[in-house]
C-alpha cells in the first residue's frame, strides 16, 4: 500500500536535514539557483501550495521570481515534498515543481488552493520497504523517479481524477500514471509515458 505504514520503518525518524540546514544551505548555494529559470522567465511570480495527506502539514511557497529560482521557496517545498515516513529531505527537480504549477493553471485551479500531496520525495530504504511490503506488482519501480526528486503522486480536492489525468498527459511533462483505486495520479520529469 502507497499510502500506507510500511513495516521496517520507523515514523517519525529524525530528517536527515533539518529544515533550518536545508534552507542555510539553499540561500548559501543561491547563486547557483539564482541563475534563469527560462521556462518560467515569462511569468513573474510561480507559487506552489501542497498540503501532504499523511501528516496535514501545508507549505505554501514561491520558487520563482522574475524568472529565477528562489532558494527559500524551494527549501520551504523541499521540506513539504520530503519522505514523510523517515523525515529525509532531497533536493526537488525545480521542473516538477514547474509542471505542478503548470498543471494547477491548465486545470484553472487558483494559486491559493492547495494540491494534495499522497508522496514527493521517497527514500531508497522508502521505495524498498514499499516494494517488499506488496512485491513487484504495486505499482512501485525499483529505481522510482520519487528517489530522484523527480516526482510526485498527487489529486486535487474537487478535481476528478480522470480530469488530473488527462491534463497532466495534455502538458507531457514526463510521466504519467493513474491510480483510480488509490485516488491519486502520478507526475514526473522523467521521459513522457504513461501507465
Amino acid at each position: 500500500m502507497i499510502g500506507g505504514h510500511v513495516s521496517g520503518l520507523e515514523h517519525p525518524v529524525t530528517p536527515v536535514l533539518s529544515r533550518r540546514a536545508l534552507i542555510r544551505g539553499a540561500v548559501a548555494g543561491g547563486a547557483a539557483l539564482m541563475m534563469p529559470f527560462p521556462a518560467l522567465a515569462a511569468t513573474d511570480e510561480w507559487r506552489l501550495a501542497l498540503r501532504n495527506v499523511h501528516t496535514n502539514e501545508s507549505v505554501d511557497a514561491v520558487f520563482v521570481r522574475s524568472g529565477r529560482l528562489v532558494p527559500e521557496g524551494l527549501a520551504e517545498l523541499n521540506h513539504g515534498l520530503r519522505d514523510w515516513r523517515t523525515g529525509e529531505m532531497f533536493h526537488m527537480d525545480p521542473q516538477l515543481l514547474s509542471l505542478l504549477v503548470q498543471l494547477r493553471e491548465k486545470l484553472e485551479v487558483t494559486g491559493s488552493r492547495k494540491i494534495d500531496l499522497i508522496s514527493g520525495y521517497r527514500s531508497p530504504k522508502t521505495n524498498a520497504a514499499l516494494r517488499a511490503q506488496g512485491g513487484e506488482h504495486t505499482g512501485v519501480a525499483n529505481q522510482s523517479q520519487h528517489m530522484l526528486g523527480k516526482a510526485s503522486d498527487i489529486m486535487i480536492p474537487g478535481v476528478s481524477l480522470e480530469r488530473l489525468r488527462g491534463a497532466a498527459m495534455a502538458l507531457g511533462g514526463g510521466g504519467v500514471g493513474y491510480y483510480p483505486r488509490d485516488g491519486f495520479v502520478h507526475v514526473d520529469t522523467g521521459r513522457v509515458r504513461y501507465w
